[in-house]
């Protein structure tokens, strides 16, 4: 149940089986709880009970139960219109006026509120995006984002309150690679002086390092070294590797403000990646860990059916779940998370279940509570993208791409609007074709993109959702008088399609709650997807406008409805609606 308390067809349903148990009462057969199924179609009516399962106590057939309990139900009406027995089924269709006077006025009064949760006073860490500053970011890093950004929201709308997390990578050796390279090759320019965004100035010394070091394999040596100069704070190595990370970290930023990314702290590798000895030395004390005889210390979570994993070096020295482990205790302390949710690659699956061992074998309670969201590869239909072989889809190029082929549609269109607005739409709808994509998948999926698809305004994208709410938008302002209430008369006859967008409207915010329980933003698109099937075929074969005084006031408040659901769903995978296209 949502936590903002019953939703309408909560309601509606509760109602109905509170006088289904009270029905089967009379027949000695007392129950708690009614097995309620939707039927695919609603042809079949709006709910269903199955009565196999108080055959054997009752001694009666399935059918001769949903007769009985048919009867009571007539006679209680309320939310019901009709009722049929099928089977062993008894299908129940909803009071069309009663429901619909019920939910359409909710929805237009609570506007961008609908469906939102009470604060949960539970607190939810999303760490997401964590990029690396010898790089721009590129098309996998944009499914990380995507994912992170409307999970966060996701959850934010439910009621939790959400700390949106960016740990960078802002050392180590692949830093140190592109350091060397600029370096060796710079030759003092600057993103300025060539006249390039600067984290891409900095990713093509990532690349030209493993260009050169394929022929002057020394480079590696001075790549380690330069490294060992960092760690021990040699003056010079610091200022190169401060200078670098500023221009890397200014052009991913831009990259972010782009996307409409943005986070409540910012966390870097450089200042946490010592922190994790103390836990360790925490851990050998406990008897969780134990230590070789070089030095090096363990843990051995075979017990668990994972493998031994080291966790200090034989100098002393840390490695990457050691940081992870340190960063975890640093953010309990600092923000007393009841959830701590990492949105990494499905690659650190193994890494991410051995942390997660860890941290139950040191006790700590909020453990159980740490959850990794795994999502699959973005590739490309020529192949795999390589960072240090230049073959990437950066982030910026791919907007741009997507950017350009929005504008040329909305140009095709020949629409009377300034190209200032022109271009503030082709933004917004390469923004939602790429988002869209990149979230309309199982995490769990590898992804193949192709900005075609992407960009269509037909079919399951981003761009047909806006389409639908730019119709609206138009409808609204056609109509000439705002839609603020949903005046619909005891007798009005709701036709087929009417009906299936209300009904549909029921189901909103089950659909929040299964994609804050899930992690699941997929759950959004989908319900987007549909709602937009339902409403479009609606504008096709129905009048409104046109239509009587009566019939025109119902169906601009169901389309009033479609456009406040539509333009909340969107917002929760971080796109914008649209007003006209």
């Amino acid at each position: 149940m949502n936590n903002a308390g019953k939703t309408v067809k909560e309601v509606v349903i509760e109602e109905i089986n509170g006088v289904v148990i009270d029905s089967l009462s009379k027949l000695n057969c007392i129950v708690d709880n009614i097995v309620t199924e939707i039927p695919p179609d609603l042809s079949l009516g709006d709910a269903a009970y199955p009565m196999f399962k108080y055959s054997s106590a009752l001694k009666m057939k399935p059918y001769d139960i949903a007769l009985s309990v048919k009867n009571d139900l007539d006679a209680a009406r309320s939310f019901i219109e009709k009722t049929e027995v099928k089977g062993g089924y008894l299908n129940v269709y909803f009071n069309k006026t009663a429901v619909s006077k019920k939910i359409l006025p909710l929805i237009i009064a609570k506007g961008a509120d609908f469906g939102k949760g009470r604060r949960l006073n539970q607190k939810v860490l999303v760490e997401f995006s964590s990029p690396n500053t010898n790089k721009p970011l590129h098309l996998g890093h944009c499914r990380n984002n995507a994912i992170g950004d409307s999970l966060s929201r996701i959850l934010d709308f439910y009621g939790y309150d959400v700390i949106k997390l960016n740990l960078i990578n802002d050392r180590g050796i692949h830093i140190c690679k592109s350091m060397l390279a600029y370096k060796l090759f710079g030759a003092g320019a600057t993103p300025d002086s060539v006249g390039k965004k600067s984290d891409h100035f900095v990713g093509d010394y990532y690349v030209k390092y493993a260009n050169e070091v394929k022929n002057a394999p020394d480079m590696e040596k001075e790549a380690s070294d330069m490294l060992r100069l960092w760690e021990e704070g040699d003056p010079s190595t610091i200022e190169l590797w401060k200078k670098m990370n500023g221009w890397a970290i200014s052009g991913i930023k831009q990259t972010y403000d782009r996307m409409g990314i943005n986070f409540t702290d910012i966390e870097y590798e450089s200042a946490l990646y010592l922190l994790g000895k103390e836990v360790v030395a925490e851990g050998l004390k406990k008897g969780a860990f134990y230590k070789e005889s070089d030095g090096s210390v363990w843990v051995n979570n075979e017990d668990v059916g994972l493998d031994k994993k080291a966790l200090l070096r034989s100098d002393g020295t840390s490695i990457y779940i050691t940081q992870d482990m340190g960063t975890a205790v640093e953010r309990q302390k600092k923000y007393k998370f009841d959830k701590l949710v990492y949105v990494v690659g499905s690659e650190q699956i193994y890494h991410f279940k051995t942390l997660f061992a860890v941290f139950k074998k040191l006790g700590y309670e909020w453990a159980s509570n740490c959850y990794h969201l795994s999502y699959g590869m973005v590739n490309l239909p020529e192949g795999k993208m390589k960072s240090r072989e230049g073959n990437v889809v950066d982030a910026d190029n791919l907007m741009d791409l997507l950017y350009q082929m929005a504008l040329d549609a909305i140009n095709d269109k020949e629409r009377e609007i300034s190209a200032v607005e022109k271009s503030a739409i082709a933004e917004k709808i390469s923004l939602s074709a790429l988002k869209y994509y990149l979230l309309n998948f199982s995490t769990a999926k590898d992804v193949m993109f192709i900005p075609e698809k992407s960009i269509s305004f037909d079919g399951n994208t981003g761009p047909y959702i806006q389409y639908t709410t730019a119709r609206i938008n138009s409808l609204m302002s056609k109509s000439g008088a705002p839609v603020d209430n949903a005046d619909i008369p005891d007798d009005y006859t709701f036709n087929e399609d009417e009906w299936g967008i209300i009904s549909y409207l029921l189901e909103y915010e089950k659909s929040v709650k299964i994609a804050a329980a899930e992690y699941s933003p997929v759950e959004i698109c989908s319900y987007l997807y549909n709602l937009s099937k339902l409403y479009n075929k609606f504008y096709h074969d129905n009048q409104i406008l046109s239509e009587g005084d009566v019939v025109k006031k119902v169906r601009l408040a169901i389309s009033k409805s479609v456009l406040i659901i539509l333009t909340s769903g969107l917002n929760l995978l971080g796109i914008s609606s649209l007003e006209r296209m």
